[in-house]
């Protein structure tokens, strides 16, 4: 897994380094504006009264770049190990993930500019000590809400509520709640005050056994199949009958989606992003930008393909030995997906009403965006039917093998999206925003209408490399 995955890991490391060179500059940056623009205050009580902005835009971010941790736990049932320690190292695991000390670059350069003066080498070590326990408190309630997500979608409540009376506490009265104590609390690990960190353990530690005892329930719900029992409703999509053996495949599709945790998850949090993107641009300023108008629309239109197409028979992976006794169903499945995918820019199209009638974006440009979606984007996501041979469990969740995606995957989802950014960029500066709208939508419907000659190319690749493929996807059960 390793040697497959050696260049994610390698753009991981990279961006890494680029984000946290980015942040050494705001920390630096940081540093010398507060002086300069607020001289009755010093630079680290401005700020501490902002650390509740700096945890939840850290909370946020989570979403985009941190899993929740797994564990393959059923090759450890039969040995002398308890359960609970397997939960344990989970929960280590994600205490001591990279990202909680990605925040540092930006805090320990604009602590060694602005507390050293007062407080010593000293100071600038206990106050990076202090932001540091505050992250992985922050991941471990992070962990907390997405884990109860990933189960129900109206646990996205929590967060919301969470933050609402935040943001009620910071705002509404003259003198903010929220700022005195995050102040308070940054000048605490400054001067290394026992209580403020003693504080910050217990608050980790309780956060520590609500997650383990989380985990330990849905670990127990997974691998007894306790949901099994639950089922109250079978949809059966007899509507499809009549399109025989791609209607079947247009059932199993829908079946494999709804039914199964994996893919009921990736569907919920691409939703959520959708929608708060397309509200955003709709009714406020935020995204009215050039680069930012055209990235959110962009994303709306490619990005439920692009969560599950950048799986593509990863999931059939499951079942593959049964696909492939059948002659010509291969061809059909692709062909399935790509119907089933393509009039699912329906949903887009129809989020991005209101902003089309706030004049945010061109009916044009909505056509053009889906077309390029099902059109040029859909025909490399795709190629991944060809080499994708890792099979990716459909229901487990903490119970289940660790799932990264090779560096093939990684190339083809950010070209999948930075791929229409370019053209439509490049169209519209060379021939203007009309002209350069109707060749995108052009190009979208070239690769549309010649859909069935590029399925037909996949498939017959596929074939060619099924055997190794299946290898694959047996070796990843």
């Amino acid at each position: 897994m390793y040697e497959k995955n050696r260049f994610g890991k390698f753009f991981m490391y990279f961006m890494s380094v680029f984000w946290a060179g980015y942040l050494i500059f705001f920390g630096t940056t940081f540093a010398f504006t507060f002086a300069e623009g607020i001289p009755n205050m010093e630079p680290y009580h401005v700020l501490n009264s902002g650390l509740i902005f700096v945890l939840a835009l850290d909370f946020l971010s989570r979403f985009s770049f941190q899993k929740t941790p797994t564990q393959e736990v059923k090759p450890y049932l039969l040995l002398p190990i308890k359960k609970s320690r397997i939960q344990d190292f989970l929960l280590i695991r994600s205490g001591v993930d990279p990202f909680n000390f990605l925040w540092l670059f930006m805090f320990v350069p604009f602590a060694i500019i602005t507390v050293t003066k007062y407080y010593g080498v000293m100071g600038v070590i206990t106050y990076s000590l202090g932001i540091y326990l505050l992250m992985v408190l922050n991941n471990y309630w992070y962990l907390f809400c997405r884990t109860l997500i990933n189960e129900k979608l109206y646990w996205i409540g929590l967060p919301l509520v969470v933050y609402a009376l935040i943001g009620v506490a910071a705002f509404l009265p003259k003198e903010s709640i929220v700022d005195n104590l995050t102040m308070d609390l940054g000048e605490g690990y400054i001067e290394g005050n026992v209580l403020f960190f003693a504080g910050t353990l217990a608050a980790i530690a309780a956060a520590w056994f609500i997650n383990k005892w989380l985990l330990s329930k849905l670990a127990y719900s997974e691998l007894n199949k306790v949901e099994d029992t639950k089922v109250k409703h079978v949809s059966d999509y007899s509507f499809l009958e009549k399109y025989g053996e791609i209607g079947e495949y247009l059932r199993l599709e829908l079946k494999m989606l709804f039914r199964n945790k994996r893919c009921k998850t990736s569907l919920r949090m691409i939703a959520i992003i959708v929608v708060f993107f397309s509200l955003m641009l709709s009714f406020s300023g935020a995204y009215d930008g050039t680069f930012m108008k055209s990235f959110v629309s962009i994303y709306a239109f490619v990005a439920f393909g692009m969560v599950i197409l950048t799986q593509i028979m990863s999931f059939e992976g499951n079942y593959i030995d049964g696909l492939i006794t059948r002659k010509e169903s291969i061809f059909n499945l692709l062909k399935a997906k790509y119907y089933f995918y393509s009039l699912g820019v329906i949903i887009p199209n129809i989020l991005m009403i209101p902003a089309m009638i706030m004049g945010k974006i061109s009916v044009l440009d909505a056509l053009s965006f889906s077309f390029v979606a099902i059109g040029p984007i859909y025909f490399i996501l795709f190629q991944l039917a060809v080499y994708n041979n890792k099979t990716v469990p459909l229901n487990e969740g903490v119970t289940g093998r660790q799932a990264s995606g090779t560096g093939f995957q990684t190339i083809v989802s950010f070209t999948s999206f930075g791929l229409p950014m370019l053209l439509n960029f490049g169209l519209k500066s060379a021939f203007g925003e009309t002209a350069g709208a109707f060749i995108l939508l052009g190009i979208g419907l070239g690769f549309t209408l010649t859909a069935h000659i590029w399925i037909k190319n996949v498939y017959v690749r596929f074939m060619k490399r099924r055997y190794k493929n299946m290898e694959g996807f047996r070796d990843t059960k």
